[in-house]
């Protein structure tokens, strides 16, 4: 009777493995989403500042127009 313990506990160790195996990858894809949303929200923070500086640079160059022009 021995052998069938072991053989239970060989098979709780394996499933018990292949469980932690399964849940790690699933907190990695939930690890993946969350930087993939990130990533998106640091592109869309990224064209705001890129319009924004465009703005400025044509409010300069304006501005700088207006100054030789007065000179």
């Amino acid at each position: 009777m021995a052998g069938l313990e072991l053989q239970g506990v060989i098979l709780a160790v394996i499933i018990g493995t292949l469980a932690a195996i399964v849940y790690s990858l699933r907190i990695l894809v939930l690890l993946e989403r969350r930087i993939g949303r990130i990533d998106l929200n640091i592109e869309r923070l990224a064209r705001e500042i890129l319009k924004e500086e465009m703005m400025i640079e044509g409010e300069e160059k304006r501005i700088e127009s207006f100054i030789k022009k007065r000179r």
